[in-house]
């Protein structure tokens, strides 16, 4: 029996985790508009916890004048390729005897390595989990050549585990490994007793279709779907094919899973062409188009002990964000649900939950 399990993201927390960001060709006109939104998240999230805020040379400055004086704000000088603290930043689990707090670094590919992988170099993201555990006093424990990223995984803390096999099972991943063999490893690293395995995500995930865009847990035995109910979406196949599963499926204590969809956006989120005239590509990175469809979801949210901050995309989805909303206070009674205008994080390629880590307490 594995003497960690990993806590639920819904249960308490001692902090959080984020990366202010800098990189052009994920975030545009030099950063400055994603920057704003992180700090309004960040700012949020301390009013609640504590947060760790890893900044370069390059973004020290910024953070300094957007982010509140405040204790329970912690700059830590930790380099990083991008901003993606969900798959880059230990993933935390707790030991069951002593309560204690360990984080796993997994092995980091550019959510693909050389096959489909996003950028060319990714050594400093690689390199980040282990490096937040040796500056911040956790102890870390390595995952080796296991490849996995924190948003491919969620956890409702009583031994279920809910992934995508369109990720975990891409031969960007881990291709020696059969699904029998993954899943075996995620219970031993996570202290799972059962993992259920939704066939897709999001359409057009860059990430593979990661499992914190289209379900998540709000509590046990009890999860949100990313839905639509416009037939010709091509996401009603994606979420149909997950409801089913869901449907039919039991968690590790044996109770059936309680389904809430949550409708994506009405109108779809594309690159314009003043998103594109922002961006600064490097060789060998994934580069964007006007046009293309972003993964936008509201399922991408963050829990911080007493709130959830929930996406908004605005324009002519004000009222698809303001019906997210709704749902999400009926669901979360007990907690405070605050929108943030995630507009700027989604051209990035992700959203809340992408660039936040929990700390459990």
């Amino acid at each position: 029996m594995c003497r960690f399990f990993m806590p639920a993201e819904f249960s308490q927390q001692r902090a959080a985790i984020l990366i202010f960001p800098e990189r052009p060709g994920s975030w545009g006109y030099g950063a400055v508009p994603a920057q704003k939104v992180f700090a309004q998240i960040i700012n949020t999230i301390a009013e609640h916890e504590d947060v760790y805020v890893a900044v370069s040379e390059n973004t020290l400055r910024a953070a300094q004048v957007l982010l509140h004086k405040t204790d329970r704000i912690k700059l830590v000088r930790i380099p990083a390729n991008d901003a993606w603290a969900r798959d880059i930043a230990p993933t935390f689990v707790k030991d069951k005897s002593t309560g204690s707090i360990h984080g796993i670094s997994w092995k980091f590919n550019a959510w693909g390595g050389e096959f489909d992988g996003l950028y060319s170099h990714w050594e400093l993201d690689d390199a980040f989990a282990d490096n937040f555990c040796k500056q911040t006093g956790f102890e870390c424990v390595s995952a080796g050549s296991f490849v996995l990223e924190g948003g491919s995984i969620h956890s409702d803390g009583e031994g279920t585990i809910l992934t995508t096999e369109a990720c975990l099972l891409s031969q960007g991943r881990n291709p020696s490994l059969s699904k029998e063999e993954i899943d075996s490893r995620l219970c031993a690293y996570l202290g799972g007793e059962k993992v259920i395995w939704l066939p897709r995500g999001i359409y057009n995930d860059e990430t593979n279709e990661h499992v914190d865009n289209i379900c998540a847990f709000i509590r046990p035995a009890e999860v949100v779907l990313a839905w639509t109910d416009n037939v010709n979406d091509p996401q009603y196949e994606l979420s149909a094919a997950c409801l089913k599963v869901l449907e039919n499926s039991t968690d590790a204590k044996g109770r059936r899973i309680k389904v809430h969809k949550l409708p994506i956006p009405d109108v779809p989120v594309c690159v314009t062409r003043n998103d594109l005239e922002g961006y600064i590509f490097e060789e060998g990175e994934d580069v964007r188009e006007i046009g293309e469809r972003l993964a936008a979801s509201y399922v991408n949210f963050f829990f911080a002990n007493d709130i959830v901050l929930l996406p908004q995309f605005g324009g002519e989805n004000s009222e698809s964000d303001a019906r997210a909303m709704s749902i999400m206070k009926g669901l979360l009674p007990d907690r405070e649900i605050i929108p943030i205008n995630a507009a700027e994080i989604i051209k990035g390629g992700g959203n809340i939950h992408c660039i936040t880590q929990q700390i459990p307490l």
